[in-house]
């Protein structure tokens, strides 16, 4: 996924349009991680981006979406930026705790 999302909505009012796009944003994740995993992946990973447009967009947790968009609504910024990408997810081992 990679889009612009505009605040200016002509018959929601900003916070509910901006529920209704984390929701969007939510269900996107769950319906990439029910997708079938590629042989040896454990689980779907993703590289996420945010700013205020593509170019001056930065490098993003997948937990820190909500928080980021929260964010771009109490700046009463006009739009926002998000790029989501899809990669498989390998499990590393934990170094031992006792050492």
């Amino acid at each position: 996924m990679k889009k612009t999302f505009h605040l200016a909505h002509p018959k929601l009012t900003v916070p509910r349009h901006v529920d209704a796009i984390k929701h969007e944003v939510k269900k996107y994740l769950k319906r990439e991680r029910n997708k079938a995993l590629p042989e040896n992946a454990d689980f779907w990973d993703f590289d996420c981006r945010f700013g205020d447009d593509e170019a001056t967009s930065s490098v993003i947790h997948s937990s820190e979406i909500s928080k980021k968009i929260s964010e771009v609504e109490a700046k009463n910024q006009e739009s926002f930026y998000l790029e989501i990408l899809v990669k498989p997810g390998y499990r590393t081992e934990k170094p031992d705790q006792a050492e």
